[in-house]
């Protein structure tokens, strides 16, 4: 494998800053505090606050984009609005959200960036102090952070079920030896994601892997039903 030092950096993931010469032939490559993979912002102290402010900065930018065109346009039906929110907006605002950590913060902050965009599509200001909920109903739209949490355990799931080898899956079974820093633990995404599986769906920590390893099977038993169903039904549709 080749390596373009021009292209490299790298990173130490540490709570204090921590040299690290990384040599690659006769260069050194430069070490940085954070770094974006994949529209992902990484930072050395491996938190993902960072990040989930960009995102709402980067759906901040697309409303001020759209506000005068879309949003507040009224020749433009609800409708039509509530469908470049889903498209445009919401994309835009919860990008990489599988990996979040939610706290009260980035809760409060997210679900502000979400009713920026629905309260101005249902004609509304915060002056008229009508409930996030009531517009939610009115628009018909599901709660952000509901999908978010949705996708959070969706993504729990698949790496409860990977095989051994599969690296994302190593990660999340690996226990790191040594001793955590005096103070407050950080809340790691297991334990958050954990708990939230234990809060929305009654699973404890110690039951996911059976748990999943049965919706798998019933999922593999609904595929094989439905093939076999098909491919029974496909003779008696030539045959009419």
């Amino acid at each position: 494998m080749r390596i373009s030092t021009s292209k490299s950096e790298s990173m130490v993931l540490n709570r204090k800053r921590v040299e690290c010469t990384l040599r690659v032939g006769d260069e050194i490559l430069p070490q940085v505090e954070e770094f974006k993979y994949l529209g992902v912002l990484f930072t050395s102290e491996g938190r993902m606050e960072r990040e989930i402010d960009r995102r709402i900065g980067a759906a901040s930018a697309v409303m001020r984009t759209l506000h005068g065109s879309v949003v507040v346009k009224r020749e433009l039906s609800r409708k039509a609005k509530l469908s470049i929110y889903q498209s445009i907006y919401v994309p835009a605002l919860t990008y990489g959200h599988e990996l979040w950590v939610m706290t009260e913060r980035t809760r409060s902050r997210v679900q502000a960036a979400e009713m920026s965009f629905l309260r101005r599509v249902a004609g509304l200001s915060l002056r008229d102090r009508v409930r996030s909920s009531v517009i939610r109903e009115e628009l018909g739209v599901d709660p952000l952070l509901l999908r978010v949490e949705r996708s959070q355990m969706r993504w729990l799931g698949h790496l409860v079920r990977m095989p051994p080898g599969r690296l994302p899956g190593e990660v999340f079974r690996a226990r790191p030896t040594g001793r955590r820093p005096r103070g407050r633990p950080r809340t790691r995404w297991r334990d958050y994601v954990s708990r939230l599986a234990w809060e929305r769906l009654g699973i404890p920590q110690e039951e996911l892997a059976e748990v999943a390893g049965e919706r798998e099977g019933q999922r593999a038993t609904r595929a094989k039903h439905h093939h076999a169903t098909t491919a029974v039904a496909q003779p008696i549709y030539r045959h009419r």
